[in-house]
């Protein structure tokens, strides 16, 4: 499991959304620079944004969650086709950073 994980709920159906893609970004020098990427699993979980043994400097990240293809296969429309979600990190600790999402609103916080 990566230093950094998320998993995405689709609130509208109650279930995981399943094949998003999710890209993680650090911000260096004022330029968001992409240190990796992955896609939700079936469980719509991500726990290999980052290869094995990878620990990051505390920083600011985001995490680009690319919607609009998983509405699309549901033939929903959507008002969000992509969520970003800017963090930060304070030490070498695991950072959870889940996405509750629907065609018209989302949320998230720090998970465990």
């Amino acid at each position: 499991m990566s230093q950094i994980t998320t998993h995405i709920l689709d609130t509208s159906l109650g279930k995981p959304a399943e094949g998003v893609r999710v890209n993680l970004k650090k911000l260096l020098e004022n330029n968001w620079v992409l240190i990796g990427f992955g896609h939700t699993d079936a469980d719509g979980r991500v726990s290999d944004l980052l290869d094995e043994g990878v620990l990051l400097d505390p920083g600011t990240y985001c995490m680009v969650f690319e919607t609009a293809d998983y509405f699309s296969k549901l033939n929903c429309t959507t008002f969000y086709p992509e969520v970003q979600i800017v963090f930060q990190t304070f030490d070498t600790e695991h950072y959870h950073v889940p996405l509750l999402l629907n065609p018209f609103g989302y949320s998230t916080y720090r998970g465990s």
